[in-house]
């Protein structure tokens, strides 16, 4: 078999190029899934904090830990800043939840492209054995 033909190796660098494509974007949808899971980690942690301050009575002790020194803080505030907390991971979430989304649709067009391409090169390739 000679040189291909420009089609073929057109077609070959095509998709070439949409499986470089493809695997980048599964790369952000493994880092998105990495953040995520920390996100509901920490999303966890803070719901256990506010139900543990939910059983403290109006006049407990609560301290909060800035760098190695513990700090005394008002219960109020304390309760304030852990639901300021959940609230702004639950948003992240949701953000992430959307990137996801949209990262797993263009991963399923990709793989469209590319099943589409290795079909046109199968063609290209069995019409030119028949020359």
């Amino acid at each position: 078999m000679a040189t291909s033909s420009p089609a073929l190796r057109e077609a070959q660098h095509d998709l070439e190029t949409q499986a470089n494509a493809l695997s980048k974007l599964q790369k952000d949808i493994a880092k998105n899934h990495q953040v995520r899971k920390q996100y509901t980690i920490q999303l966890g942690e803070n719901e256990l904090v506010l139900k543990e301050l939910e059983l403290l009575s109006e006049d407990a002790n609560v301290y909060k830990q800035i760098g190695p020194v513990l700090v005394k803080q008002d219960l109020a505030e304390a309760n304030a800043n852990v639901r300021k907390r959940i609230e702004y991971i639950s948003g992240e979430l949701k953000r992430l939840d959307g990137t996801l989304q949209d990262l797993e649709d263009k991963q399923n067009s990709k793989k469209d492209t590319l099943l589409k391409l290795q079909q046109k090169i199968q063609v290209l390739q069995a019409g030119k054995s028949k020359s």
